[in-house]
């Protein structure tokens, strides 16, 4: 179990870096800004040393799928408990946008800072990995050339796949908006995981910056491809997901498209209202 404790030390080191330097960055005034990037920055990281569990952890290391759905449960809780309020996801950043919760130069700025913590978080990663502390990193390090994409589906059957799942977190986090933080984090975590566990084919990352960061340099796919796949069907999976919540697209309509939305208070009828008056004017109606 050498190797494991060597990967958790690696997420704790991961984790401490993002919480230090959270003040440091929040003396700068960046709004958002800075809690976007270390959200990304944590997420990243972490799942950076995930892969390599699933992919080498059974034969380099001894240990199975378990253990790596075990963590990343883990670190999706402390993710979205330590995130203050950020979600180190565009696509959770654009669903904002689209309910008119956030100005478009706010998710601009914070879309931007997400690829920024992916930058850190491959450059700590690589860092940690050329110390080659377990074989794991080793074997990484000399197949890291030659990495197979996470795609193992076509490319129209790997976007539907990560635009349904992407339309049920999307669903499950607006259903869950007035639940307590712990309840919250923890539902979205378990979720997220199960999803990821059954989207084997396109391994289930659900956020277009992870993706980038994890797999876009992989050969054996285009970049327009990877596009499709891990931003376009993402995206089309957030919007569906707001309008089934909705009814409709909060910045583009207001007119509600799905449900009726009827008055609990009947109106009189025109030609009532003259009869109404009358017994008004003799007191027949009680007023309050």
């Amino acid at each position: 179990m050498s190797g494991l404790n060597v990967s958790v030390g690696y997420f704790l080191v991961a984790f401490a870096l993002s919480q230090v330097a959270h003040p440091l960055l929040n003396s700068l005034n960046l709004g958002n800004f800075h809690n976007e990037l270390l959200a990304s920055f944590l997420l990243v990281a972490c799942w950076l040393e995930l892969q390599i569990l699933v992919e080498l952890g059974a034969w380099a290391g001894g240990f199975g799928l378990d253990v790596s759905l075990t963590l990343l449960f883990l670190i999706l809780v402390i993710q979205g408990l330590s995130g203050r309020g950020a979600s180190g996801n565009p696509s959770i950043t654009m669903q904002s946008f689209l309910l008119s919760k956030i100005s478009f130069l706010t998710a601009f700025g914070s879309m931007i800072a997400h690829f920024v913590g992916a930058m850190f978080a491959k450059l700590l990663a690589k860092y940690y990995w050329s110390l080659e502390l377990i074989d794991m990193h080793m074997f990484h390090n000399m197949m890291a050339q030659e990495c197979s994409p996470t795609l193992r589906v076509s490319v129209l059957q790997g976007a539907f796949t990560e635009g349904i799942c992407m339309l049920i977190l999307h669903l499950l986090a607006m259903r869950t908006e007035e639940l307590s933080a712990l309840l919250r984090a923890t539902i979205f975590a378990a979720t997220n995981t199960l999803l990821t566990c059954m989207g084997d084919y396109t391994l289930g990352l659900f956020n277009p910056v992870l993706a980038f960061a994890l797999t876009f340099h992989c050969a054996g796919y285009s970049f327009l491809e990877y596009v499709t796949v891990y931003w376009l069907g993402p995206t089309a999976g957030m919007i569906v997901a707001v309008f089934f919540h909705h009814g409709h697209i909060p910045l583009l309509s207001h007119k509600n498209w799905l449900f009726s939305q009827k008055s609990r208070y009947r109106i009189p009828k025109q030609k009532n209202l003259p009869i109404l008056k009358r017994a008004l004017f003799k007191g027949e109606v009680q007023t309050f």
